[in-house]
């Protein structure tokens, strides 16, 4: 009886979550909203694949479901389960399930690593002192304690006056309860200082700062405290691409980006994320994406409808 019980309590708390988000989001895209870190998305279609490099962040399915691409991994979610990708990691989002009478509906809560260590030191989770590394991305169950949380944190949207003392307050929470959840060692570990993610983290975000210059695998393995084959390993285990496959997917993305919103020769575009052959340029573009930069850019502006999820 309990758990029937329980199960009844996460669907109205699913429903609930729902109707706010419907309420807050009145047309397709992404929707912004009075708590900075938080936002909502809504398509009444389901998508194309949607490139991007996603940043840390929670992200839970109200209504539909959707397909992350992170290399050569699928990740399929929705209204049972949430999403949280502790890194930032260049992947692709496709909604599959959406129609204009149940349109896609989905929070994301952006947040800061430092944000999961400081509520780490207070607490009293057990944390192993280096750990293997962990995916940088993972799907995980929604319980009725973190949705009770959630939906607590969009009806602050209702009174704004109580967004700037409480909206703090309950996004500690959702984290904390992320952290209890039966995967919250991989978040864990990639914030942990010294951990081997957390080191891999950091290397992250150097080959993002010098993305446009030749990777020097030796520096980036002295910044991580690691031999060369040992980065490779650990740095798959986070992002599930090696650090050229992951250089290769931001500088594809920024140009890709730059074409679409820019009048601008591929060529040059190529050689200013760091190509040096426009052949290998057009090449490996059109093996991500599907299509040469011209042929892909033009199919785009012909679809300038299409939501960024």
């Amino acid at each position: 009886m309990e758990a029937n019980n329980t199960e009844d309590s996460t669907m109205e708390k699913q429903a609930k979550l729902t109707r706010l988000i419907e309420q807050f989001s009145n047309q397709d895209g992404v929707q912004s909203t009075a708590i900075p870190s938080l936002h909502f998305v809504r398509s009444s279609v389901t998508t194309v694949p949607i490139y991007q490099v996603h940043k840390p962040a929670l992200c839970i399915v109200a209504q539909g479901r959707k397909v992350v691409m992170l290399a050569e991994e699928s990740y399929h979610y929705g209204t049972s389960d949430y999403l949280v990708v502790s890194v930032d990691l260049p992947i692709s989002g496709q909604v599959i399930q959406a129609s204009a009478k149940a349109p896609y509906l989905c929070l994301r809560l952006d947040f800061d690593p430092h944000q999961v260590l400081d509520l780490i030191k207070e607490s009293n989770f057990s944390t192993s002192p280096v750990g293997d590394s962990r995916r940088g991305l993972y799907v995980s169950q929604t319980n009725l304690t973190l949705l009770d949380a959630v939906v607590r944190l969009v009806r602050l949207l209702e009174k704004p006056q109580d967004v700037p003392v409480l909206a703090p307050l309950v996004i500690r929470e959702i984290l904390y309860r992320i952290l209890q959840g039966n995967q919250g060692e991989s978040l864990k570990q990639l914030v942990m200082t010294g951990s081997h993610s957390n080191r891999i983290a950091e290397v992250i975000q150097r080959i993002k700062q010098d993305y446009d210059n030749p990777l020097r695998i030796e520096e980036l393995a002295k910044l991580a405290n690691m031999s060369a084959s040992s980065l490779h390993r650990h740095f798959k285990e986070v992002t599930a691409m090696s650090p050229l496959q992951y250089q290769k997917q931001l500088r594809l993305q920024e140009a890709r980006h730059l074409l679409l919103s820019e009048s601008v020769d591929a060529a040059d575009v190529g050689f200013q994320v760091g190509y040096e052959s426009p052949s290998q340029f057009s090449r490996e573009y059109a093996r991500l994406f599907g299509l040469p930069p011209i042929s892909d850019i033009k199919r785009l502006r012909m679809d300038q409808d299409q939501p960024t999820i």
